[in-house]
């Protein structure tokens, strides 16, 4: 395992370095993980997070969520999305298989929050949430998982059964140094205000969502 200090070995066009800085025991309503920061600055005050089981083995095939931040659905439980309820079930499915959650710091599929409301306000024209990124100009899902796949490494982990409904997710995940063994859904029931959501993302960004 690497030491506090020392950086995370990451494929060579990462997005940028990110070492491990620190780390504690966190009881959880799911259980206990270890909780370790992850971060190129070490006074970043929003590090990437890894969410541990204390009985992880690294050389089974673990369980794993790959989570990007949602303050709105992680934080305030917003039914826009359902991203909240995806972080709950996760958490609930690492702590009973002994697996971890990798929480990456790139809110709004990588646009970040400010980016993110203003593109609720135009969901709330009529534009759904690929033509209300575009409007803005930027890319329908500008995330990248160089830094989950180094962090995994950093655990010692070699092989996983990624959770995720996102098959750009599982694509880029599979073409790095941690092997995808098997895809593992992980669905929430609709509501009335994510339905319009979930269906976009299924229809035209081809997420699996039918159970």
């Amino acid at each position: 395992m690497v030491q506090e200090g020392q950086p995370i070995s990451l494929p060579a066009d990462s997005a940028g370095a990110a070492t491990r800085r620190a780390e504690a025991l966190i009881p959880t309503p799911y259980g206990e993980f270890r909780m370790i920061a992850y971060s190129a600055d070490p006074g970043d005050y929003a590090p990437h997070l890894a969410l541990v089981h204390p009985e992880m083995n690294p050389d089974s095939e673990v369980i794993v969520r790959v989570h990007s931040e949602c303050i709105t659905g992680d934080l305030f439980a917003s039914k826009r999305c359902d991203c909240g309820e995806q972080l709950s079930r996760a958490l609930r499915i690492a702590a009973a298989g002994k697996g971890a959650v990798v929480y990456l710091r790139q809110e709004g599929r990588g646009i970040g929050i400010i980016n993110k409301l203003k593109a609720y306000q135009l969901q709330d024209t009529g534009l759904d949430t690929i033509d209300a990124n575009i409007h803005l100009g930027f890319e329908i899902d500008a995330r990248h998982y160089e830094v989950a796949q180094g962090i995994l490494q950093d655990l010692g982990i070699r092989r996983i059964q990624l959770l995720t409904n996102n098959p750009e997710k599982m694509e880029a995940m599979a073409g790095g140094p941690v092997e995808v063994v098997r895809r593992l859904p992980i669905i929430v029931d609709p509501s009335a205000e994510n339905t319009g959501y979930l269906r976009t993302k299924e229809l035209l960004m081809g997420h699996f969502l039918t159970r």
